[in-house]
């Protein structure tokens, strides 16, 4: 054998498996086999270094199994449409029963240009007045709205922020078309990426609003749910999950995408545990990077044994001082949004907490 071929292996046992990730040295392989002719491909996806050994085959191509990029299995070059994207391909041959591969030799990788998504722009507030999100949590038969306290006590909180000369806006999240999280950050934490891996392969996904108005609009942000047995509303853990993307990137790439912002919150249910459901958002948006004013949510609850709905939205609707303590919130809010806007926001932020320690994990070279 020459010093240019390294050997990976029995044919015999490497022929087991269509695809395969071994390692030639120190470089990851993405190793096929098909009809028994073998074909020898870098590991790492030039999107963000997925492992395309742990893919799978469709045809000739391999899958990353990371966000579905595609490559020759042969020849390394991108699918149709892409052509210009190119991993590393080797020549491999089979002797004396060996599978042999020449690292030497290999093809060059090279990147395709690809516009960045509009959510992956810089971070850099526009000049203007405090801006106000308020987020609807609350889920409803469509075509047939109901009377929502959750949502009455949140149009209140925007209605006193604009009278403050706020610039504010309204997101149902009822009304919006999303996926839920598919996992990505279980395959690995680098497959999480920003924007979502979801919103950057599919364009229908309606997250992007939500996205948009957290990172790149707004300075407070008023979340506001409906108790749901105990706890926030389904739509809130739906969207909380896919807000993983945000702070994940804390984690993999020490970058802060929230910063200078502040949370409040609005829970309303006919069902009691007001501090427990006040806990997990605090606590979330705590790790999204939020900021929140003295006294950080406005609730209401009649119990446990409360089972007279007529009587639960009664009594928000007609209650003026949760009305104006959801407004209060929203000044409170504001005010300390106005104090937060005068500084500079800081250029480095220590890790604290459970993500005091870096991340170790396998990184594809690429």
């Amino acid at each position: 054998m020459g010093e240019d071929w390294v050997d990976l292996g029995s044919a015999e046992a490497l022929a087991r498996r269509p695809l395969q990730r071994v390692k030639a040295g120190d470089v990851p392989i993405a190793l096929s086999c098909i009809d028994g002719a073998f074909a020898a491909v870098h590991g790492a996806c030039n999107h963000v270094g997925g492992p395309l050994g742990e893919g799978a085959l469709e045809g000739d191509y391999i899958v990353c199994p990371w966000h579905h990029w595609k490559f020759h299995r042969q020849t390394g070059i991108g699918e149709g449409g892409f052509e210009t994207d190119r991993i590393p391909a080797y020549p491999v041959k089979v002797e004396n029963g060996r599978v042999l591969i020449n690292l030497k030799a290999a093809t060059k990788r090279s990147r395709a240009p690809h516009d960045p998504h509009p959510l992956a722009r810089a971070v850099q507030r526009a000049e203007g007045p405090v801006r106000v999100a308020g987020l609807s949590t609350t889920a409803m038969e469509k075509g047939a709205p109901r009377y929502s306290g959750s949502d009455h006590l949140l149009e209140s909180a925007l209605a006193a922020a604009g009278a403050q000369g706020c610039e504010t806006q309204l997101i149902r999240l009822g009304q919006l078309k999303f996926r839920t999280c598919e996992g990505f950050y279980s395959k690995a934490a680098r497959a999480c990426t920003w924007p979502c891996s979801i919103t950057q392969m599919d364009d229908t996904d309606e997250m992007t609003a939500v996205y948009e108005a957290l990172v790149h609009w707004a300075d407070v942000v008023l979340v506001a749910t409906p108790i749901r047995w105990g706890q926030a509303s389904s739509l809130y853990f739906k969207m909380a999950e896919r807000l993983n993307c945000v702070q994940n990137q804390v984690t993999t790439h020490d970058r802060v995408l929230i910063r200078n912002k502040v949370a409040g919150f609005i829970i309303v249910g006919g069902q009691d545990n007001v501090q427990g459901v006040a806990g997990q958002m605090l606590g979330f948006f705590a790790e999204l990077g939020f900021h929140f004013p003295q006294f950080p949510y406005v609730a209401h609850s009649r119990g446990w044994t409360a089972e007279d709905m007529e009587n639960n939205m009664a009594s928000v609707r007609d209650s003026k001082e949760l009305h104006a303590g959801a407004g209060q919130l929203a000044l409170r809010a504001v005010e300390l949004a106005r104090r937060l806007l005068a500084t500079d926001p800081a250029t480095t932020v220590e890790r604290g907490g459970r993500k005091a320690h870096r991340l170790v994990a396998r990184i594809q070279p690429v």
